[in-house]
């Protein structure tokens, strides 16, 4: 994978960028904590389905600054988002403020920030709903009420669907990619 550094302000953060250039790129945002290499088997499915990857190797003080200007280095007008903990998190972010720069929107362990979360908090009350296509992935992070409540946050189709797995990156590799194809495909 290509290893790009990408400063914003006093911020920089590094981005892997590796797969065929087309058209179609996607966007990954991983949990706190996760290792650098924590999509590369996701990423290796998605490269056999024709489509370009962007993973940021951290989510720490990513705001949606940070991912504009990366795309915008990386040369990317527009991607498709997937994202698990705290990166689903900057990946509704951002794709709730980014009307016209995202395709479609896969999360993981996270709810749409302005529904309730499993302990009854919203974390932004003020985040706009995301006008994407949209599934969030229900694992044992996430209880189902709180990804079901996320749909009226979602001007779009939207979908949920049950993983029982604690890491849907590292169990079910094959699962959260398979999400993030169908999401891609215009049918």
């Amino acid at each position: 994978m290509e290893s790009r550094r990408i400063a914003v302000g006093d911020r920089d953060w590094t981005v892997r960028v590796d797969g065929p250039v087309t058209q179609h790129s996607v966007l990954l945002l991983p949990d706190s904590g996760d290792p650098p290499d924590i999509y590369d088997r996701v990423c290796a499915r998605l490269h056999s389905s024709d489509l370009r990857t962007i993973v940021f190797e951290s989510a720490e003080g990513l705001d949606t600054a940070g991912v504009y200007a990366a795309l915008d280095e990386i040369g990317v007008p527009w991607a498709n988002v997937a994202g698990r903990g705290s990166g689903a998190s900057v990946a509704w972010e951002v794709c709730a403020k980014g009307f016209g720069r995202f395709v479609s929107l896969v999360v993981a362990d996270r709810g749409h920030p302005a529904a309730p979360d499993s302990a009854g908090e919203i974390l932004d009350p003020g985040c706009p709903a995301v006008e994407l296509p949209t599934t969030v992935l229900v694992t044992k992070q996430l209880p189902r009420p709180v990804a079901d409540s996320s749909g009226r946050h979602v001007y779009g189709e939207f979908r949920v669907v049950g993983v029982d797995v604690h890491n849907i990156a590292t169990e079910a590799d094959q699962e959260f990619a398979t999400e993030i194809v169908l999401r891609t495909s215009m049918w």
